[in-house]
């Protein structure tokens, strides 16, 4: 089930939307232009490896003020290991970050995606402290991004292709909670499962899209601008 688009028109041009969107792609054709080499050691300095930080050494660098030792939590969100999964993350971030953007504003928009993609990178963190594998992508700020959507167009329709027996299009539209509630359903089965699983072995940071998903459903509210709100039509606000 592809997601196509929503229904939803923002008031506003999503200015912040389209430059995330075009900062990933420049960061990608910047990857896929280096050596193979070269490759290998920009994903293992600008990727996050939580093997490389230490719970007591994180905590003395913070002491000290040395944030670019925490700098992979914020750069890996940028990176992506191919087209695929390039094309994936910034399609979700076109369908569902306009309207995101549109309820909050350009500048809180902007924090609330990158606090989102942090807090999915430590949640990722704290649940794989010995893997050595980089963690890279943008999914799990846009897991975020999806939250706010959930709560605040749960009736919005989404446009989805279902391709029967991979030839003929079906096209069908369902509300945004149904298709939101059972994709993070299946990330926290997915997450849940890489438990059982040596930290190395699950290609998916599953746990990175829970903890961008669950990080966005708390902090949405205080990103979202009341005055934006009284002049977009479906917005809900607790």
């Amino acid at each position: 089930m592809i997601p196509i688009r929503d229904e939803i028109k923002p008031r506003h041009f999503p200015w912040i939307n389209w430059i995330l969107i075009l900062a990933n792609v420049a960061a990608f054709i910047y990857e896929i232009r280096l050596p193979q080499e070269s490759a290998e050691t920009f994903f293992r300095t600008y990727g996050m490896i939580p093997a490389n930080f230490t719970l007591q050494e994180s905590i003395d660098q913070a002491l000290q003020g040395n944030w670019k030792y925490f700098l992979p939590f914020f750069s890996n969100m940028f990176l992506h290991g191919g087209w695929g999964h390039l094309i994936g993350n910034i399609w979700t971030l076109h369908i569902f970050g306009d309207n995101v953007e549109n309820a909050m504003g350009k500048i809180r928009y902007l924090l609330f995606y990158l606090l989102c993609g942090i807090l999915a990178t430590s949640t990722h963190y704290f649940l794989n402290r010995h893997s050595i594998v980089p963690v890279i992508g943008a999914s799990g700020a846009i897991s975020g991004v999806m939250a706010a959507y959930l709560f605040l167009y749960p009736r919005g329709k989404i446009l989805f292709l279902i391709p029967i027996f991979y030839i003929l299009p079906l096209f069908i539209p369902l509300p945004a909670f149904i298709y939101l509630i059972f994709w993070f359903i299946g990330q926290l089965y997915g997450a849940t499962a890489s438990l059982m699983l040596s930290h190395d072995v699950s290609e998916i940071a599953f746990w990175a899209h829970v903890g961008g998903f669950i990080g966005g459903i708390i902090i949405y509210g205080f990103f979202v601008s009341k005055k934006r709100l009284k002049h977009t039509s479906g917005l809900q606000f607790p």
